[in-house]
């Protein structure tokens, strides 16, 4: 009867395909495993609030909601105190033609790269206030902001709010399989697999650089309305109302990423590892991720006190801002208890007795394009990383391929779809702040997505001869 254990992730995959949304399909699939492994009535739904309690009593799963919880506070934070307005009211005065606007872009990733929702609403509004000065059309803008958003993020190893999750479901998942291993460090092993990630971003560093559009730039074929240069009320973050302090975003900023790599590299040197490097692969970077954004939140909250912001007002932007990361929270607490449910249900054993027959030469590819596939239609990263890594990781030990290489594969696929999906919050939010159609402009970015996956899908075909 394992072969059941298999269903609760097809009914997943159904329901969140169907309904366009991640979390009615995770729970429909929690539910079916639930009642599968306890078919009464009552007993069901118990063993369904069991799954999903066991998720939020692993201690490392509380610190990565903590860490998701106060870093989106202390954004909202910024947001209050003119941050976020400051430093794109800054920036836009400084750019002048279209290489600076698009130099800024790439270059601003080295400070905005925590989350990409943060990324866009910081970049975005600075895109728009440029349009008409360096003639480019905000479909090319767009682009280039989504380019430099999630496909780098989910390649940072460190800082940013994808880290503790993409661990997580690695962790869970060797759990599943009964495999000794850590998933740190399989992510850090897996970044270089990312094929789609790597891939996308060279093509929109040719894009942005040496490719030179026949567009003219006045064209608003993708635009729902004429586009204009203000760039104030584009979006809440950058509203009329709001004051314009550009320190108020560097300095927390700055201070997360500095005390993050401090306490990261403190913790594997009282481990005994002097070395740099090998002091970041073995240290508790979780525990230092946590510890250092908690730190700079109580340090910003001094900070913006000094400046005779109101306490009652800070609270309050920081508790909105922790709360726009519930439904993130909530889609972790299922993912968590699926996960479990799978591993009651013997998900491991069905995919050791069945599916071995399967060439390894094959594994990370099918892979890649069937979570490619499953992402564009849902339109989520991280529901697809939910849904899939266990299967990943239970195929590549059954088949002897290579985890960091199946892992990364995994990661490749859901990033597709947070890049290309019409569905996908970054294309909503971007379309929304450049006044573009949504679906013209997912359009616009499909083709070069699909030449990034058949790179993608080719180079997984290739290495997989040879890993």
């Amino acid at each position: 009867m394992d072969w059941l254990s298999i269903v609760p992730f097809l009914v997943v995959i159904l329901v969140a395909m169907k309904t366009k949304l991640v979390i009615p399909g995770l729970i429909a699939g929690l539910l079916t495993a639930s009642f599968i492994h306890k078919p009464q009535p009552i007993e069901g739904l118990e063993q369904f609030y069991q799954f999903i309690m066991s998720g939020l009593k692993d201690e490392s799963n509380i610190k990565i909601i903590i860490f998701l919880y106060m870093f989106t506070g202390l954004i909202g934070m910024m947001k209050y105190t003119g941050g976020i307005k400051g430093f794109v009211r800054f920036a836009s005065g400084k750019i002048t033609s279209k290489k600076g606007a698009l130099f800024l872009t790439w270059l601003s990733t080295l400070g905005t790269f925590s989350a990409p929702s943060f990324r866009i609403v910081t970049v975005a509004p600075i895109m728009k206030a440029l349009l008409k000065k360096v003639k480019m059309t905000p479909q090319e803008l767009g682009f280039v902001i989504e380019t430099t958003a999630t496909p780098v993020i989910v390649l940072m190893p460190i800082a940013t709010a994808f880290v503790g999750y993409m661990s997580s479901v690695v962790d869970l998942s060797l759990r599943g399989q009964g495999l000794e291993g850590d998933g740190y460090r399989l992510f850090l092993q897996s970044i270089p697999y990312n094929f789609f990630s790597i891939s996308i971003l060279i093509i929109g560093f040719y894009l942005s650089f040496f490719h030179h559009t026949k567009i003219p730039a006045t064209d608003a074929g993708n635009m729902e309305k004429e586009i204009d240069d203000k760039w104030e009320d584009c979006h809440p973050v950058v509203s009329k109302d709001l004051p314009a302090k550009p320190m108020n975003l560097l300095l927390p900023l700055g201070g997360v990423i500095f005390l993050t790599l401090l306490i990261t590299y403190w913790s594997g040197y009282e481990k005994g590892f002097k070395s740099p490097v090998q002091a970041f692969i073995e240290a508790d970077v979780l525990d230092a991720m946590v510890f250092a954004l908690m730190t700079t939140v109580l340090l910003t909250f001094l900070f913006y006190l000094f400046q005779r912001f109101s306490l009652k007002n800070l609270v309050t932007f920081f508790i909105e801002g922790g709360n726009d990361m519930m439904s993130v929270i909530v889609l972790l607490t299922i993912v968590w208890g699926l996960a479990s449910s799978a591993e009651a249900l013997g998900f491991s054993q069905f995919v050791t007795k069945n599916l071995n027959w399967i060439p390894a030469l094959f594994v990370p590819p099918v892979l890649f394009l069937v979570g490619a596939f499953i992402s564009y239609f849902i339109g989520s990263s991280w529901g697809t990383w939910g849904i899939l890594m266990p299967l990943g990781v239970s195929l590549g030990a059954t088949t002897g391929t290579s985890l960091p290489l199946v892992i990364g594969a995994v990661f490749a696929s859901g990033t597709f779809g947070a890049f290309s999906s019409p569905l996908s919050d970054n294309t909503n939010t971007i379309a929304k702040i450049l006044k573009l159609n949504t679906m013209a402009y997912a359009s616009f970015k499909l083709k070069p997505a699909l030449i990034g996956a058949s790179v993608s899908a080719i180079g997984y075909f290739l290495i997989s001869l040879f890993v």
